[in-house]
């Protein structure tokens, strides 16, 4: 039996490496025009029906081909479609390499570059124009932090990541971890996700972050209010991919203040055509707070998924869920009726103390689901389908400190449950196309969002107390709070609104030197007013004027154009633009009259350089911008308002990158802003913006690894931010100034094939330093990492 049994599996053997021997296979690689491999370009053996992708090294293989003649097509956005003829012998390889003949930035929207020039310098995106265009051809300026830099700084949550754009600044933490910075004197959160609208009202984890993009200046026209928050600009968070390979890393960190965190990434191709790939992110992190109280506690899962249907057509699905614990920053709002000029450092209000309990928590759940649907009409227009919901959950406590006097403060806590859900669609249709000799790169997009929020809450007012000589018993608790729950003030309401737009983008190139970009926004705000669930009425809310509006629509226009000319071609570009923002406003003047949106246009000029094979990247402007519309109150009647009020906001912004030698990164930024209200109430008339940031403030950042040798990946890093005084309250009367600050750190890592070993220290001197919101910052901390790959 065993003999026959040996038999069988012998000749079952040469017969499987006969029929093998009877095939042969295609392979290739697909470079850039700089030679660099591309990834994820769709390739297909037309005879067959199988399709496939490139890899991270731009490589792609069809195996057990029977012999014959065959067509290899590839197919990629911007790009005509290339039908490649080979023969297929047997028990052979037969090679189909491709390069492109010239430029293709349009690519970018679906496949990825993974040269070996420096990602850091990188700038090119399809977002932040919502079309394809080079860095050096687009009339807006924006920074972009990429993955390396976050990995090389141990970056482990977005404040961290923004130190690298100019003029950010301390990032103020809400209550419930979201995060906000500074912007050109303006408030600007992350709202947008890979483009489209991702609002979160609760933390956000970067362990899924491929980048982040800061977009300078209004830029509603092609994002809409509900992404581009303010007339600073906004920030994109553009999230990990799948890629065609298998492959991860594991990561743990620990440091100061019982810091721990645990992050996983995994990718594996799904099925055997490599077309089907799946990436999975993943972080969970628990931190005490520096302070005597206070800790978050949170878990973040993104998956992602792409899928390439055939040729023409793909598919990305993309998930944020993420579920936090944890108490309330300290939020400080001093007394100011003794009308004075007064520092937070000279107040004595104590740096390490947060009045409240531990048992005082916050829990929030988001969910933010994103799709997107890629089809190539043709080799010139490009449709692109998406779909994004943005969930926020917020159940607990949130709390306040409220100044009483110069020395006492009385915590303010609200109690209960706020949802926030946004659902957005858009459908663009992206060309690349000539008229006559003139090439015009042009999106033409439809957009609805709808916005719903829902506040079942109350907030409460703790004992007042001593913040100079706090008796040593006094903690605010959840059993003390609960017992003045019953004589809380209510909200309980629900709202929603819905926006319909249309908008259009032209990039118009006259010369392959000068183009012109020229966009424009229609936008159609319904507001479906505020529903009072205690009193069963519907209304607009409480306005700035203090009148009940009710529901309202209002339409807005919207513009951008830029012009730029590349003084040498491909390295420096002069550029100019004039954008347009605008949000809108609720309510009724004492005549009856509705109030129109506020709006804000921005001129800027400047320069842009890429030298030296991307050796050398930076961007220099000024820029001005005029803030129309904006309410005050009545000087007839101080019951009402008028919509008659202006602001300034303009200065000076310098970034650059640079990777002069193998190994040496120094990032480099400089903001100036000079903010003031022109036309306001008296009491802020001339004056600074309190919540505008520091008028100066400086980063930089300067690394060096080893490249060559047994060392090769060992490194370090120093950098800083510095920031002037600024403002918590700026009135004529009352000043509440936050001193300037100089803050550093510093870092150690080994970066091997297989392993990172990391070792970082935040704020090395300890400076003392407050985000516009008064939190106190983190003295020094250690953090240590190790991640392995595989």
């Amino acid at each position: 039996m065993l003999k026959r049994l040996i038999f069988l599996f012998l000749i079952l053997s040469y017969f499987s490496s006969y029929a093998q021997t009877k095939t042969g296979s295609i392979s290739g690689i697909i470079t850039s025009v700089d030679d660099e491999p591309l990834e994820l370009v769709s390739v297909s053996l037309l005879e067959l029906n199988k399709s496939t992708t490139t890899d991270i090294k731009g490589n792609f293989n069809f195996s057990q081909i029977a012999p014959g003649n065959y067509i290899v097509k590839i197919q990629m956005l911007g790009l005509k479609e290339q039908q490649i003829p080979i023969e297929v012998k047997e028990g052979e390889d037969s090679p189909v390499n491709y390069k492109l003949s010239k430029e293709n930035i349009q690519l970018l929207q679906e496949v990825r570059i993974a040269g070996n020039n420096s990602k850091v310098t990188r700038k090119e995106s399809p977002y932040v124009a919502k079309l394809p265009i080079k860095y050096l051809e687009n009339p807006q300026v924006y920074n972009i932090v990429p993955k390396e830099l976050i990995n090389q700084q141990m970056a482990v949550d977005l404040g961290s990541v923004s130190k690298n754009v100019p003029g950010a600044g301390i990032p103020m933490i809400a209550n419930q971890g979201r995060v906000t910075f500074r912007s050109r004197g303006f408030d600007t959160e992350p709202n947008a996700r890979n483009g489209v609208a991702g609002a979160a009202f609760s933390f956000l984890d970067n362990a899924n972050l491929e980048r982040i993009e800061a977009i300078k200046g209004p830029s509603t026209t092609l994002f809409g209010t509900q992404v581009s928050s303010s007339y600073g600009g906004l920030y994109n968070r553009v999230t990990k991919k799948p890629y065609n390979g298998t492959g991860g890393e594991v990561s743990y960190t620990g440091g100061s203040w019982n810091f721990n965190r645990l992050t996983f990434d995994a990718n594996t191709p799904i099925n055997p055509d490599k077309t089907a790939l799946l990436r999975l992110n993943g972080a969970t992190t628990f931190e005490k707070s520096f302070q005597d109280n206070g800790f978050t506690n949170s878990l973040a899962l993104a998956p992602s998924f792409s899928y390439q249907i055939n040729d023409r057509l793909s598919l990305l699905l993309d998930v944020e869920f993420g579920i936090a614990k944890g108490t309330s920053v300290v939020r400080f709002n001093p007394y100011t009726k003794s009308n004075k000029i007064q520092s937070i450092a000279d107040m004595n209000f104590p740096y390490n103390k947060t009045f409240l309990g531990d048992d005082i928590t916050y829990s929030t759940q988001m969910l933010n689901i994103f799709g997107q649907l890629n089809y190539k009409i043709s080799s010139s227009w490009t449709s692109q389908t998406i779909f994004s919901r943005a969930r926020s959950t917020i159940n607990g406590y949130i709390t306040a400190l409220n100044g009483r006097s110069d020395t006492t403060l009385q915590p303010s806590v609200i109690v209960g449950n706020t949802n926030f859900i946004a659902t957005n669609l858009q459908q663009n249709f992206i060309g690349d196309f000539y008229i006559g000799k003139f090439r015009n790169r042009m999106v033409v997009g439809l957009d609805y969002y709808n916005n719903f929020n829902n506040f079942d809450r109350v907030t409460v007012n703790a004992p007042v107390v001593n913040f100079v000589n706090t008796p040593k018993d006094y903690r605010v608790t959840r059993d003390m709070l609960d017992t003045l729950a019953n004589t809380g003030t209510p909200r309980k309401e629900k709202s929603s609104d819905n926006t319909y737009a249309a908008y259009v983008s032209d990039v118009f190139d006259i010369t392959d030197r000068l183009k012109v970009m020229a966009s424009l926004r229609v936008d159609n705000f319904h507001y479906n007013g505020v529903y009072n669930i205690l009193t069963g009425e519907t209304a607009g809310g409480l306005s700035v004027s203090g009148l009940q509006a009710g529901p309202y629509t209002q339409t807005a226009l919207s513009h951008k154009s830029g012009l730029i000319y590349e003084v040498l071609k491909d390295k420096v570009s002069l550029f100019g633009n004039y954008l347009n923002g605008f949000f809108n406003i609720s309510g009724v003047d004492k005549n009856g009259n509705n109030f129109i949106p506020q709006k804000g246009n921005q001129l800027e000029f400047g320069a842009k350089a890429d030298l030296f094979n991307h050796k050398l990247v930076g961007t220099i402007s000024y820029y001005d911008i005029k803030v129309d519309h904006v309410l005050r109150t009545d000087p007839d009647d101080a019951n009402f308002s008028i919509q008659d009020g202006s602001q300034y906001s303009k200065g000076v912004e310098i970034d650059i990158t640079a990777n002069p030698i193998a190994g040496l990164t120094i990032i480099a930024g400089y903001a100036y802003n000079d903010s003031k209200f022109t036309k306001s109430d008296a009491s802020v008339l001339n004056l600074r913006p309190a919540a505008s940031g520091p008028q100066n403030m400086y980063n930089f950042w300067v690394s060096y690894a080893l490249t060559k040798g047994k060392f090769s990946g060992f490194g370090a890093g120093f950098g800083g931010n510095i920031g002037s005084m600024s403002y918590q309250t700026n009135t004529q009367t009352a000043k509440v100034i936050i001193p300037s600050y100089k803050m550093f750190d510093a870092s150690i890592f080994y970066d091997r094939p297989k392993y990172r070993l990391g070792l970082k220290i935040d704020n090395i001197t300890s400076e003392r330093a407050w985000s516009v919101r008064l939190t106190p910052q983190a003295p020094i901390r250690f953090l240590a990492s190790l991640a392995l790959k595989f």
